[in-house]
């Protein structure tokens, strides 16, 4: 059986910091291996900066329904990669083929990483996906496959799986092709409480409703019409085309037709999204040419015809 005894090298040559966990070159299961692909998962365990990997000792171990290793390595919260195993683990299951990855055996065909949050109430932290997304296009480098070999276990799954939660993957996937061809795409998030990036009236509420928010919470807004706008402000850092995304919470009580405005090179474009469907991930409105600066780039805008809250949560800026 083949094993991937230079994880911790490639991992560590990417910039990603590893912490090893016991004899992980021998910790693995029977059978075979032979791995094209990376596959991403969640651990339904909820995470924080004061318990960083509450399921570090269940991957390791299993549990008594499945024995360990269940990865070959954990996420933690802090974006810390936990090498557990070098050679097959109980992770994928089998898999029903999604992209380049064919139906059989996942835990063959597939290297997996458990990020350690619970994928219902709680995201993964832009620690842990910024580091996701650099190991992962280490190891795809290191296999010889591109970045469709990356892919979520909700996608080759043959049980229903939904892992891993509030990530939208053709995003990842743009995201570590980025970085397997060398680019260094400068990318920035701006939440409803980014301190001096954020901007709303009294008009727009608080809350933390909702399990698919990012982050602490977010702001809602009765629809007007009038122009009472929460803006979102960048410092771009050259004129360039710009892929802008936006995270919100989705409820059937939201609005249909929210406006989002983006501040471009050539005026104000409005993208209207219904904020009843597609939440808890982030959602494409674009690609946008921007002047570099420091100012308000992306809005929220009131004025909709439609009944529901309007929703201001998280936008995030990458340059293409």
């Amino acid at each position: 059986m083949a094993t991937i005894s230079w994880l911790v090298d490639v991992l560590r040559g990417a910039g990603v910091q590893v912490v090893v966990e016991g004899d992980w070159l021998n910790r693995m299961r029977p059978g075979s291996f032979d791995p094209i692909g990376v596959l991403w998962h969640h651990t339904a365990a909820t995470s924080s900066a004061s318990n960083p990997h509450p399921a570090l000792n269940i991957c390791i171990n299993g549990r008594p329904d499945l024995a360990g290793p269940l990865c070959q390595a954990l996420v933690d919260y802090h974006g810390v990669f936990h090498v557990i195993s070098a050679g097959r683990c109980n992770h994928a299951g089998a898999s029903g083929g999604s992209g380049p990855i064919p139906a059989g055996d996942g835990n063959t065909l597939m290297i997996g990483w458990e990020i350690d949050y619970n994928g219902v109430s709680q995201s993964m932290t832009a620690a842990q996906y910024n580091a996701s997304v650099a190991a992962t296009a280490a190891v795809l480098t290191r296999l010889g496959r591109d970045a469709s070999h990356a892919r979520g276990h909700r996608e080759t799954s043959t049980t229903g799986k939904i892992d891993p939660s509030f990530v939208d993957l053709n995003v990842m996937r743009a995201d570590v092709a980025a970085r397997m061809s060398g680019g260094t795409a400068w990318s920035a998030t701006v939440d409803n409480t980014t301190v001096g990036r954020f901007t709303a009236s009294a008009n727009w509420g608080v809350s933390s409703y909702s399990g698919q928010r990012y982050g602490a919470d977010y702001r809602y807004a009765n629809p007007v019409a009038a122009s009472d706008v929460a803006w979102y402000r960048f410092n771009v850092p050259a004129s360039a085309n710009y892929r802008v995304e936006v995270w919100y919470p989705a409820d059937a009580g939201y609005n249909r037709s929210t406006p989002y405005i983006v501040a471009t090179s050539g005026g104000n474009q409005t993208v209207y999204v219904d904020q009843r469907t597609g939440g808890g991930q982030w959602r494409g409105l674009g690609t946008f040419a921007l002047p570099a600066g420091d100012a308000n780039r992306v809005a929220v805008s009131r004025w909709s015809s439609a009944s529901g809250y309007v929703i201001a949560d998280a936008v995030r800026l990458t340059r293409v």
